[in-house]
């Protein structure tokens, strides 16, 4: 790898991937929506626009021959159009640059929702078949990306394409898990779902980075990870609850004192639904039936594919990684 473009690469596992590609010499172009001067001072290209606009992307991708395609959007609520119009169209207009620019290497960053269908998964691999049914548009989104991408390895000989796919990233300056939980916390909002003994995987978010490098540098040499999925995570999944009353503690969050059964949090999921669409559409119900699933079900995975086919380590230990978290000021 020499020239490498990563779109999101403003975001929290884009902004890592760029930072440890620029640790090993590699020039370093972001694609997103905002310029970002921090990354400039370090010799970063940023080229601002709309990865929706085919034109933009494939003049972005002129003479790069690696791409971490990262950009997404994330959540659990909103129209369908706009889920398809950027995760899916989007992934399709990365591929087609990809394509017409001779770019060699694509690395997909996906999720285990892909395969999640609403029922316990422990040590789960990447044999597991994509989930049919859907309760939120990013999953279903996500599973057509995805399949665009590993579709696309065999469309050209010296292109090579796989997918990533790390479990509820978290580190210092995640915008997104540890936030929310927090702010839940502190408000008295959350509830701890079902019998609490589910057990999860969580990424910290530099070995997620390390782990896209680890596989775009596969592709780039022996090449045995083009067209495959990969799971990613800390090798050992932790109990949820037990997690987030950790971090409670460590946060000096008040612990969680209400616990419902998994069948009331999800019917009040499906009536929360249908009452925000009706009436509330743009704003997210504080309960889902897809919410409900992921905080009563076990869903872990193994690392073994990644381990064996590129190397895969888990370098910052889960304990390591809470001592990081938890030595910066709460925002």
């Amino acid at each position: 790898m020499k020239r490498v473009l990563v779109t999101g690469g403003g975001g929290f596992v884009g902004s890592h991937i760029v930072r440890q590609l620029l640790e090993r010499g590699v020039e370093c172009l972001v694609l997103g929506r905002n310029s970002y001067p921090e990354m400039e001072e370090q010799g970063v290209t940023c080229l601002t626009g709309d990865i929706c606009d085919a034109s933009f992307v494939n003049e972005s991708f002129h003479d790069v021959d690696t791409v971490f395609h990262v950009a997404a959007l994330a959540g659990i609520w909103g129209k369908w159009e706009d889920y398809y119009r950027i995760n899916v169209q989007g992934t399709e207009n990365v591929i087609d640059a990809c394509l017409k620019n001779n770019v060699q290497n694509l690395v997909y960053t996906s999720t285990p929702s892909v395969v999640f269908n609403g029922q316990d998964i422990v040590n789960g691999d990447e044999q597991l078949p994509y989930a049919d049914k859907f309760l939120c548009h990013y999953a279903k989104s996500k599973v057509m990306a995805e399949k665009l991408v590993l579709k696309s390895d065999s469309l050209n000989g010296n292109f090579k394409a796989c997918a990533i796919r790390p479990h509820l990233v978290w580190g210092p300056g995640d915008p997104h898990l540890i936030p929310r939980l927090l702010e839940r916390g502190r408000q008295g909002q959350l509830k701890k779902v079902g019998n609490c003994t589910n057990l999860v995987d969580i990424s910290y978010v530099e070995n997620v980075a390390e782990a896209h490098i680890l596989a775009a540098l596969n592709l780039d040499t022996e090449g045995t990870a083009a067209g495959k999925a990969y799971f990613i995570s800390q090798g050992e999944p932790v109990n949820l609850w037990q997690w987030i009353d950790e971090l409670f503690e460590r946060k000096k969050v008040p612990p969680i004192r209400s616990r419902v059964p998994f069948f009331l949090a999800y019917a009040a999921g499906g009536v929360l639904e249908a009452l925000h669409h009706v009436f509330a559409p743009g704003k997210e119900p504080r309960m889902t039936r897809f919410v409900a699933e992921q905080l009563a079900k076990s869903h872990c995975f193994s690392i073994a594919r990644a381990q064996k086919d590129f190397g895969y380590t888990v370098r910052v230990s889960t304990s390591d990684g809470m001592d990081r978290l938890c030595g910066i000021n709460d925002q």
